[in-house]
C-alpha cells in the first residue's frame, strides 16, 4: 500500500508512529504538508498538486488536518476523495468535528446520549435556555476551543449569564450545557478505528479542577469499556463520518453522554496509557479498506433520474407491519432496503425474510414516485415562524435528493 499522512507536523509523535507502523508493515508511507498542495479542476479530471509537482499515485491518505487550517485541509482531502484515494476520514467527517455546534445538531437527530444544550444569541434568552435545559450548574464553552480552552464551569445562572454576556462582547459564540455532577472531573476517551474501539482511557482531574484534559494536568488510567459505551462511542465516529476518531464521553446515571468526536485524534497520550498499539491498528485497518474508496451518494445518483435515496417509516398500525421485506412489495416496486433501524440497532443490508415491526425505519433507494406515497405528511405539525416565507406561504422541504 501507498500511503500518505497529511500532516503539518512531520516530527509530532502521532505522525511518526504511523510511519513507523507503515514501515514496519512493509508499506511505502510519505507526510505531505498540507499547505504545500495546489488543487486543480478540470472536467473529468480532478488534480493534486505537491510544491508544484503533479502529485504521484496514491492508495490511501490519513488525513491530520490542524484546526487552524480545517478550511483549506478538508479542501485537500476532498479532491482526494474525487480522485478515488481511500481516506481514513471523510472532508464532511473532519468539517462537522471541528464545530462543536454542528456536531451536537448532528448528532441529536439520533438516540445516542448527549448533555442537554442550547446555543443562543440574545441576552434575554441566556435564562430561559439555561431553564430549559435544567438550570445550574452549566458548562459554557466556546464553539472553536480545544485541549479545554474556552471551557468554563458556571455555578449559577447569573454567573452563567454574566459570563455568556463577557464573551459575546468579544463575539465569541458559546455552547450552554447541562452539567453532568456524576463525572465530574473525568470523562472517557475512546479511539475509534473502523467499526471498533481499540482502546479506551478515563481522563481525571486533578485537585479542584473540573476539566480533565491531560494539557491541564490531568491523570489517565487504562479502562474497559462496556457494551453500551463501545456502541456509543463508534455509532458517534459513523454518524459524524470518521473511521478513525477520538470520542470523548462522559460516564453518567443515565448511560454515557457523548461530548465530542474528534478527526485528528492524538495518539501519544492514549498509546502510553494503554501500551496498545493504535497505530499499528489503524494502518491495518487502512490496508483492509483501500479497495472500498469513498462514495458521495449525493454525487451519484444526480445520474439515475427518477431514483432517490429515502427513509421510510413503519407506524403503528402500518401495513407493513407484520411482513416481510420480500411480502411488503417493495421489490416489485423497484424499492430496495438498504439498512433497517430498529430502536437503537443498525441492520445493513437486512435479510429479505426479516419480518417488519411497529417503529422500524428503512433506509430505501428505489423509484421516487414510488417512495413518495410511502412517506405520510407530517399533519402533525403546524407551521412556524421559521417555516413561512415572505409572502405567508408554508415551505416544503424537499424529501428527495435525485
Amino acid at each position: 500500500m501507498k500511503l500518505a499522512i497529511i500532516s503539518r507536523q512531520r516530527n509530532c509523535y502521532s505522525t511518526r508512529r504511523l510511519v513507523e507502523s507503515a514501515k514496519a508493515r512493509d508499506h511505502d508511507v510519505e507526510v505531505l504538508d498540507t499547505l504545500q498542495f495546489s488543487i486543480d479542476l478540470a472536467e473529468g479530471n480532478p488534480q493534486l498538486f505537491y510544491q508544484s509537482q503533479r502529485l504521484g499515485e496514491f492508495d490511501a491518505i490519513i488525513p491530520r488536518i490542524a484546526a487552524s487550517i480545517t478550511r483549506f485541509g478538508t479542501a485537500v482531502v476532498r479532491q482526494f476523495e474525487q480522485m478515488d484515494v481511500f481516506c481514513a476520514n471523510s472532508s464532511h467527517g473532519i468539517a462537522n468535528s471541528r464545530d462543536k455546534l454542528r456536531a451536537l445538531q448532528i448528532l441529536s437527530r439520533h438516540q445516542i446520549g448527549m448533555p442537554q444544550t442550547t446555543f443562543v444569541r440574545n441576552r434575554t434568552d441566556v435564562l430561559p435556555a439555561i431553564e430549559r435545559i435544567g438550570g445550574a450548574p452549566v458548562v459554557i464553552k466556546l464553539l472553536e476551543g480545544a485541549q479545554g480552552v474556552g471551557v468554563i464551569l458556571a455555578e449559577s445562572e447569573k454567573v452563567a449569564e454574566a459570563i455568556i454576556e463577557t464573551m459575546q462582547s468579544t463575539r465569541q459564540n458559546v455552547l450552554v450545557q447541562k452539567f453532568v455532577v456524576e463525572s465530574r472531573g473525568q470523562d472517557i476517551r475512546a479511539f475509534v478505528v473502523g467499526d471498533r474501539v481499540v482502546a479506551a482511557m478515563r481522563r481525571i482531574a486533578t485537585g479542584n479542577e473540573f476539566r480533565s484534559n491531560v494539557h491541564r494536568g490531568g491523570r489517565t488510567e487504562a479502562v474497559d469499556l462496556t457494551p453500551k459505551e463501545e456502541r456509543t462511542a463508534v455509532r458517534a465516529a459513523q454518524i459524524m463520518g470518521l473511521r478513525v476518531a477520538g470520542v470523548d464521553m462522559l460516564e453518567s446515571h443515565h448511560g454515557p453522554q457523548i461530548m465530542e468526536v474528534n478527526s485528528s485524534p492524538g495518539l501519544e497520550g492514549i498509546e502510553r496509557c494503554t501500551q496498545l498499539d493504535i497505530a499499528g491498528a489503524i494502518i491495518d485497518y487502512l490496508a483492509a479498506q483501500v479497495d472500498f474508496p469513498e462514495i458521495d451518494i449525493r454525487q451519484r445518483l444526480t445520474v439515475s433520474q427518477g431514483y432517490g435515496v429515502t427513509e421510510i417509516h413503519v407506524p403503528e398500525g402500518s401495513e407493513f407491519v407484520g411482513k416481510s421485506i420480500d411480502e411488503s412489495g417493495l421489490l416489485e416496486q423497484d424499492i430496495n432496503v438498504l439498512t433497517l433501524y430498529r430502536g437503537t440497532t443498525v441492520i445493513p443490508n437486512p435479510r429479505l425474510k426479516r419480518r417488519l415491526e411497529t417503529g422500524d425505519r428503512m433506509l430505501c433507494f428505489g423509484k421516487l414516485e414510488s417512495m413518495r406515497s410511502m412517506i405520510p405528511a407530517k399533519t402533525q405539525r403546524q407551521p412556524t415562524v421559521q417555516e413561512l416565507d415572505s409572502d405567508g406561504e408554508m415551505r416544503c422541504p424537499r424529501r428527495f435528493a435525485a
